[in-house]
């Protein structure tokens, strides 16, 4: 009897056999990275050059090709993103302020789940935010800036990368924390706001350590301090803010790949192999820490999505702190 049922069993498996040969191979075309910010910001440097370090390890003829979607600190990227199929060809590399704080600031504008829209793939790297002002800025300390916020008849005019992003988040905390107020101005990518401060058109921003570097090196803008908790292999001279009296003060930016949810376990697999062999290479690592990223730990899709779950907690208490409540920016 088990033996005739084996037999009857036999035509069907014949049958699903060319079915599971004819299964396209991944890739079969070009894979697309979006990257929610200008071209020349630390998401996008970061994208690039992971990319560049990955196509190979996914196959012969596999391409990579970054595609930039800027606006609202990262927020229409990741709606695109969160909206198309999850076949492992479109990928994005999302940052703190589209999976953290945008989603922790504006809950009810953000037409996405950070966790549940996404395939969490493998964590890229990171870095500190910098309080950075004009290079012709008199300004050349934490204490000399809040002592010239409190002082002013208007407000300072500060900038960063979208509203409800993470340099927002962070320049509210320690406005907040120093005990001024000052008026946001909104841009569309750190390459805009340093162009802004190039031009002194605002009193300081906060951007990340890696978009505001080639600002810092050519003497445009001068960094203050960093946010880290101590200080940074970039910029050894620039104090934390917590070595300037604001205590406990550790925001980090974060940069994670990803894709729509549901992308098949073994293609996911695949990319965050592809993806960790890549952060493996010390070339690769030294050029992103050149950039201002610094390289993360080995990474699954499990830990990733535990980190960043445990960031948008975090983000979600500096919202409640500092009672910051937005609109779409």
């Amino acid at each position: 009897m088990a033996r005739r049922r084996s037999l009857l069993a036999l035509p069907a498996l014949l049958a699903a056999a060319p079915r599971a040969q004819a299964q396209p191979a991944w890739p079969d075309r070009p894979i697309a990275i979006v990257v929610g910010f200008l071209p020349g910001g630390s998401v996008d440097i970061g994208a690039r050059l992971l990319a560049d370090r990955m196509a190979p390890r996914l196959g012969p003829q596999a391409r990579i090709i970054i595609e930039n979607r800027p606006g609202a600190g990262g927020s229409l990227a990741a709606e695109y993103v969160a909206r198309q199929p999850a076949d492992g060809h479109l990928l994005t590399v999302s940052s703190a302020s589209s999976h953290g704080t945008n989603p922790a600031a504006l809950p009810d504008t953000v037409r996405y789940d950070a966790l549940g829209d996404f395939t969490h793939l493998a964590v890229i790297g990171g870095g500190p935010m910098c309080i950075v002002v004009p290079g012709s800025s008199p300004h050349r300390s934490i204490a000399a800036l809040v002592a010239a916020a409190k002082a002013a008849r208007a407000p300072l005019l500060w900038g960063s990368s979208g509203s409800g992003g993470i340099g927002h988040l962070t320049g509210e905390l320690f406005a907040h924390r120093a005990g001024f107020r000052g008026e946001y101005v909104p841009y569309r990518g750190g390459s805009a706001v340093l162009e802004a401060m190039r031009k002194a058109e605002i009193d300081f921003s906060v951007e990340v350590l890696a978009s505001a570097m080639p600002h810092l090196r050519d003497g445009s803008s001068r960094a203050l301090a960093v946010t880290s908790p101590g200080r940074h292999s970039l910029l050894p001279d620039v104090a934390s803010l917590q070595e300037q009296g604001f205590a406990g003060f550790d925001i980090v930016t974060w940069n994670v790949l990803q894709g729509p949810r549901g992308i098949p376990d073994a293609v996911a697999d695949r990319i965050n192999r592809a993806a960790m062999e890549a952060m493996a290479e010390p070339d690769l690592r030294r050029r992103l820490a050149g950039a201002g990223i610094d390289p993360a730990e080995p990474s699954t899709p499990d830990s990733t999505r535990e980190f960043v779950a445990s960031e948008l907690r975090k983000f979600q208490g500096i919202v409640r702190e500092t009672g910051l409540r937005l609109g779409r920016g």
